[in-house]
């Protein structure tokens, strides 16, 4: 694939060996392959973009070949041993520049770095055809070991990290192979001092400079190199990071409350002690069993467990590990759902007037048919992809989907609203108002056929930047609601700024409504405040009649929720609401053609809605339990 080569590339380059002098150590091991197998050629084959770069060679005049048909190419692209007995009998190589110019004979094995990145081939040709025997390609196995020790020693990065004096992460792997080698099956501990969150380093780094993590680098050095002693090893493996590894065998509990009292010493005795919040991960390791690689990943992945625990010492837990692999494989995988059709979908659950039962709108819902997870719940992947780049996308999808079916149905004769949820991240788009009304002459509808909805908190989160959005879309028409009211700041500064016409309870007051007075108190007091401030009230996640009841005697104007109905595909939904009379099929009318041929509300002063990530938790059975969690 195109970007493993980019990527093998990158390692080679790095290394800087490309057009460099000739080597006297590679040129040694060049020659031993050359007499182990009696061959009058030899070289280390470097593979390029479009060549082969001979580091050292032996009966070779140039110093490079093009890389088309080249059999050290092969190696390095698979990185496998490969050996061809005959190239005149090989239908690859029978017409390569090495066949042409009289080879008959290849045997080569791959220089592989650390990472897993082909560099090129230790190789060895003949002009006659033959074979080779174990003993000859053991020995070209250890010759090429032997080339990349040197690449290791002479090109690649150093040991000793110049900050922190200590060895670095190349040497941690390197050491925990070798005990691997020589005390296999032995148990320890490998940990991982992880000094400050990234947010504290970026405020430091604000304030300070760069001279800021260097002394703080440096002083964690000294006091580790201090707490382990003499005769171990502390390991500087990221930039604010460091490892080490435990005794053999010791007693779990035991040395995790020795771990605890050594971060407790090393915080009292810090410099930046305040400003920083430093946490050690810890991870079982079987030597000889265990990758390196993952050892250092898992005791990143229990670091970062730490901080949430109450001494800041965490043990590395598969089950989290596995969750967090999850939430990974989601995030990554989302945004090809957004390019493939049939993965994404909106479901529509009704949104009914109180007084009279009349279904006066919809709620679509996001669904997510992961092509191997199958249906993933939306309470698991809108809280992954809200803080990230993928929230405008997903909002522009979901924006042009539910616009499309709205205008579908109202071409029917549907008279019907939607609200679309807007996330944080959109109220930071310069031209999230001009970008919705374009949506709106898209699909050819009016700005009062849909409704957008925002959290307090997302709104609050943004300030200036959000306000102005929101202004841009009243002014255009666009009717906003106010989602999942009672959970942000509820402040009545916030109700008077805010440019929206109607308040959505939030369902966590709702839930209980029918058993617990004090919910019943607060629900009545949102009630009458909303009223006295010219809002309109929308209950969410009614589940019972005692419910509806009550927001009935309350003067709560709409409410959605199981009580009513559950998310349906559109098609259904459609069916429901013609079976259910509930919103009857009418013909557009003169002014709906001039508004662009759809019919408008039937009653302008009524909201329905379409949220997206707070309705998409309530129509999986899962409940919203944070904030401002919109997405749209």
């Amino acid at each position: 694939m195109k970007q493993d080569e980019e990527a093998r590339l990158d390692a080679l380059y790095q290394l800087n060996l490309l057009d460099t002098p000739p080597s006297a150590s590679f040129d040694r091991i060049t020659r031993m392959a050359s007499q182990i197998f009696n061959l009058p050629i030899s070289a280390v084959s470097l593979t390029d973009r479009d060549r082969q770069w001979f580091k050292s060679r032996v009966g070779v005049e140039h110093s490079s070949i093009p890389r088309d048909k080249a059999p050290c190419a092969q190696v390095a692209e698979t990185t496998e041993v490969l050996v061809i007995p005959d190239l005149l009998a090989d239908n690859c190589y029978a017409t390569s520049l090495l066949a042409e110019t009289g080879v008959r004979f290849y045997a080569g094995v791959p220089l592989v770095t650390r990472e897993g990145f082909g560099l090129g081939s230790l190789c060895v040709l003949g002009t006659e055809p033959r074979t080779v025997s174990e003993v000859e390609m053991t020995g070209l196995s250890d010759l090429a070991d032997m080339v990349m020790a040197q690449i290791e020693m002479q090109h690649a990065f150093g040991r000793i990290d110049p900050l922190s004096g200590l060895t670095n992460r190349t040497q941690f792997l390197d050491d925990l192979e070798d005990l691997g080698r020589d005390a296999p099956g032995e148990r320890r501990y490998a940990v991982l001092l992880d000094l400050a969150r990234n947010d504290q380093l970026n405020n430091g780094l604000r304030v300070m400079g760069p001279s800021f993590v260097d002394d703080m680098v440096q002083d964690a050095a000294r006091s580790l190199r201090a707490a382990l002693g003499p005769g171990r090893t502390a390991y500087h493996v990221a930039a604010t990071q460091f490892a080490f590894l435990s005794p053999p065998e010791p007693e779990r509990d035991a040395y995790l409350a020795l771990l605890r009292s050594m971060l407790a010493t090393a915080q009292n005795a810090s410099v930046v002690r305040f400003a920083m919040t430093t946490a050690i991960g810890v991870t079982p390791v079987i030597l000889g069993e265990a990758d390196p690689r993952d050892v250092l990943r898992t005791a990143y992945s229990a670091a970062q467990d730490a901080r949430a625990s109450e001494n800041a010492v965490s043990l590395y837990s598969p089950d989290e590990d596995r969750v967090h692999g999850r939430r990974f494989t989601l995030l990554n995988d989302f945004g090809a759902a957004l390019d493939q059709p049939g993965q994404l979908r909106l479901v529509f659950q009704p949104r009914v007037d109180v007084a009279s039962g009349q279904c006066v709108g919809a709620e679509a819902l996001l669904r997510w048919k992961h092509p191997r997870l199958g249906e993933v719940s939306p309470g698991e992947f809108i809280p992954i992809i809200e803080q990230t780049s993928l929230a405008k996308p997903t909002t522009a999808w979901v924006l042009d989907t539910a616009m499309r079916q709205l205008a579908a149905w109202r071409k029917e004769g549907l008279d019907l609203q939607l609200s679309i949820n807007v996330s944080a991240a959109n109220l930071e788009e310069s031209d999230f108002a001009g970008r919705v009304q374009l949506y709106l002459l898209k699909h050819r509808l009016r700005p009062d056929a849909i409704e957008l909805e925002v959290t307090e908190s997302a709104v609050m989160e943004n300030g200036g930047r959000a306000m102005t959005q929101l202004r841009e879309l009243k002014a255009a028409g666009v009717p906003l609601a106010i989602d999942d009211f009672g959970t942000g700041y509820s402040s009545l500064a916030y109700l008077q700024r805010l440019p929206a016409r109607v308040v959505k309870i939030d369902q966590s007051f709702i839930r209980h409504l029918a058993e617990e007075e004090r919910d019943q108190a607060l629900v009545r007091s949102i009630i009458t405040l909303s009223h006295d401030l010219g809002y309109r009230v929308v209950a969410e996640g009614v589940e019972s009649a005692a419910a509806a009841t009550m927001l009935a005697g309350m003067g709560c104007e709409e409410a959605q929720g199981y009580h009513f109905a559950r998310p349906m595909e559109a098609e259904d939904f459609r069916q429901w609401l013609v079976a259910s009379c509930s919103l009857p099929l009418r013909t557009a009318t003169a002014s709906d053609a001039a508004a662009g041929g759809h019919p408008g509300p039937s009653r302008v002063q009524r909201d329905p809605g379409l949220s997206f990530r707070k309705a998409a938790l309530a129509g999986s059975g899962q409940r919203s339990t944070r904030p401002g969690d919109t997405l749209g």
